[in-house]
């Protein structure tokens, strides 16, 4: 019985050891039965980067304005909202009805005004002659009534102080007769005058009733795509961009032209990062809706302090605004994504992807596929990025595993 129970003790042992033996073994070697995603370690430039969201903007953008002076602007016809026009094309159109009615009637108020200041300069043109004629007789008269008092010598004195009595009447006459033609003539130059003043304010208001139809139509002042802005005429909960139908206030903004020459892409930084970013640093601009391919840019423009944004919790952020080099047609103001800075580089790096880097006992490994199983590999970390990481210690063209053996679908880092 008692060799009985040493063979026990030392059999319960063995199994204690073996147990322990394939937990170990386990730990540090997992089959390929076990199946894990991998990735190589590839060998190459690293490009350390600091990555923040933002929009796209355009640098230059040209607003469509409802002209000035000209009421009842309603909408009849818009070009489609983020149609490419090009410059001169028609883009708005407003409702000419009223416009033309009151041209019409401002047209016949001139011809009205034009025939009464044609009737009056004939009418003076016949009182000017008629007192010319009148003035005529008159002036004869008194040269008559003068050579009949020239022959008081050879007359008796009765017939020669009717003479001069004579020669007063027709000196009297000439007299009233100029101040008549002056009075006359200045009456019609008045009336003339005043009908010439209104003829002309018709006419000011021919011309401007055609300039303002000449303005119901606008154009794009620039190349580009065509943003209408919303209308707040019902209250800002209601405000919708412009359609057909929509009054325009004079002088009001009806939309904008951007210049996708001058696209930029608008991203935040974070306060940790500003310190690593400098201007004219290469960036890489990301669009969320064609992900296909980075378009180079550069980085032209920084904020001088930080802003609070409207997120919660609130953070400070700096803005910066990278230039797109070869603007793409397909890119629009408005469009999300983000930008990559390339504050370094790292030349000749390894770099797997940031699935693949965990930790253990605070030091950072990563799990090589080797003969069929995975061993873990301490690695020294040279620079991070939120997709890749560059390190040293590992093979070049190795496999990595991207999760953790006996923990698939879940990472430690």
């Amino acid at each position: 019985m008692r060799k009985k129970r040493v063979w026990l003790a030392w059999l319960a042992v063995i199994l204690v050891l073996g147990a322990g033996a394939a937990a170990a073994w386990r730990i540090n070697h997992v089959r390929a039965a076990d199946t894990l995603p991998t990735a190589p370690v590839r060998k190459g430039d690293f490009s350390v980067i600091v990555r923040c969201r933002g929009e796209l903007k355009a640098g230059r953008s040209v607003q469509i304005v409802a002209p000035l002076n000209v009421p009842e602007l309603r909408i009849i016809w818009l070009a489609p909202s983020g149609s490419a026009v090009k410059a001169g094309d028609p883009v708005v159109r407003f409702d000419p009805s009223s416009a033309k009615q009151q041209l019409a009637e401002k047209e016949a108020a001139l011809k009205q005004a034009q025939a009464a200041l044609d009737q009056a300069v004939a009418e003076a043109r016949i009182a000017a002659e008629q007192d010319q004629r009148a003035l005529a007789d008159a002036r004869y008269q008194v040269e008559r009534a003068q050579l009949q008092v020239s022959k008081m010598e050879i007359l008796s004195v009765l017939q020669g102080e009717e003479a001069k009595v004579e020669l007063g009447i027709a000196r009297s006459k000439l007299a009233s007769q100029e101040a008549s033609m002056a009075l006359n003539k200045a009456s019609n130059e008045a009336k003339i005058a005043s009908l010439t003043r209104q003829r002309d304010k018709a006419r000011d208001e021919v011309n401007l009733t055609q300039e303002r139809l000449s303005k119901m139509e606008l154009h794009a002042p620039i190349e580009g795509i065509i943003v209408y802005h919303a209308n707040f005429s019902q209250g800002w909960m209601n405000a919708k961009p412009f359609k057909v139908g929509d009054q325009v206030w004079p002088g009001g903004a009806v939309g904008e032209i951007p210049d996708l020459n001058t696209l930029e892409m608008e991203g935040k930084i974070e306060e940790i990062d500003r310190g690593r970013i400098s201007l004219e640093q290469e960036v890489r601009v990301r669009i969320d809706s064609l992900p296909e391919a980075p378009f180079p840019a550069q980085l032209r423009r920084l904020s001088p302090m930080t802003e609070m944004g409207w997120e919660w919790p609130p953070k400070r952020t700096f803005r910066g605004f990278a230039t797109i080099q070869k603007p793409d047609t397909r890119l629009r103001p408005g469009m999300n994504g983000g930008m990559d800075v390339v504050v370094s580089r790292i030349p000749n790096a390894l770099s797997v992807p940031s699935k693949a880097l965990f930790t253990r006992n605070g030091r950072p490994i990563v799990y090589l596929a080797r003969e069929g199983r995975y061993d873990p590999f301490e690695v020294n970390v040279l620079a991070r990025n939120p997709d890749e990481v560059a390190l040293e210690g590992i093979p070049e063209g190795s496999q990595v595993a991207l999760a953790e053996p006996g923990k698939q679908g879940a990472r430690k880092s």
